[in-house]
């Protein structure tokens, strides 16, 4: 793949970067050597290899919920808001 200066100035514009002509060159050289040093995995054969998503057998741990007793009652959490407003907690307008 040919990295073109186009596609350079398009990255830095994404990225908000200001390049000079030498960053832009030394860039694109770096870009290219990636792409190349990636583009070698095409030349492996992994005819027979399964797809791997996930490296380590890892599984999701379910837990029961349950809900247990709380020693605060609505009242006592209402009280130590600094400002309420029929029995529900005002806070500042946000838009």
């Amino acid at each position: 793949m040919n990295i073109t200066e186009k596609d350079i100035d398009h990255l830095a514009e994404l990225s908000n970067f200001s390049l000079s002509e030498a960053e832009k060159t030394s860039l694109r050289q770096d870009l290219q050597n990636i792409i190349g040093y990636i583009s070698q995995l095409d030349e492996l054969d992994v005819s027979g290899v399964e797809p791997t998503y996930q490296v380590f057998e890892m599984e999701n741990i379910w837990r029961e919920d349950k809900i247990l007793p709380q020693e605060a009652d609505r009242e006592a959490l209402l009280n130590l808001a600094p400002a309420m407003t029929d029995n529900q907690i005002k806070v500042p307008k946000v838009l």
